[in-house]
């Protein structure tokens, strides 16, 4: 009897051990599943971030820009010309800057001359020279991109000046005014689109009049 009693106890003895180390396997194959189920958890949530380095061209420290321009300009009654010219300036401040300017263009026959045949100018009174000292002032500086990897300042500016026209035989009075965007290239490089107007009397068709003639220009000026 006694025996028997023994062989009962070692027999719920090993059962109990077989149910925890299966209840002990269970729990560690769920701990393994969570640990998994985190990690990849992990991995959705961290994204991989990519910086992309943008290079900037800024003016450079030095506050004198000079350069060449080209375009075309419309002188009223002689058409429109070709024009060019070298222009100075110093930069006063970040937004406020001065600049000279020298032009020339060479005029048209007047509608005049051509349907008569007469002559009012010579051919080195056709010729136009002007220069003129203005005033700049940066309005809307900004930024603008090329790409994904190059940035360039940029910046509209107002200007508005005097200055001096040699024109048909005469020196005449200027007031100058006009718009431009620059586009700072590279820090010693920029590149400049201008409109401006040129403001003088003229008499040649035998009545005083105040004209307005309009010159639209590109050019590249450097700092130094």
């Amino acid at each position: 009897m006694e025996t028997r009693i023994q062989y009962i106890f070692l027999g719920l003895r090993n059962a109990a051990l077989v149910a925890l180390l299966a209840l002990t396997q269970t729990n560690l194959m769920a701990a393994e599943q969570e640990t998994v189920e985190w990690d990849e958890a992990a991995e959705l949530v961290e994204p991989e971030i990519k910086r992309t380095k943008v290079d900037i061209a800024n003016i450079d420290a030095l506050d004198v820009e000079m350069g060449a321009f080209f375009g075309m300009m419309n002188v009223v009654d002689f058409g429109t010309n070709p024009v060019s010219g070298i222009s100075l300036a110093y930069h006063v401040t970040e937004d406020i800057f001065v600049t000279a300017t020298v032009g020339q263009s060479t005029t048209d026959q007047t509608s005049f001359e051509v349907i008569t045949g007469a002559r009012l100018l010579t051919d080195s009174e056709r010729d136009l020279l002007y220069y003129d000292l203005s005033v700049g002032l940066n309005l809307l500086p900004g930024e603008g991109f090329i790409g994904k990897s190059y940035a360039f300042n940029s910046s509209f500016y107002g200007i508005a000046g005097i200055g001096s026209t040699k024109f048909a035989g005469d020196q005449r009075f200027t007031i100058t005014a006009g718009a431009g965007y620059r586009i700072i290239m590279m820090d010693w490089l920029a590149l400049h689109i201008e409109v401006k107007n040129h403001i003088f009397d003229i008499d040649i068709l035998g009545t005083d009049k105040t004209t307005h003639n309009i010159s639209y220009k590109v050019g590249f000026t450097v700092f130094f």
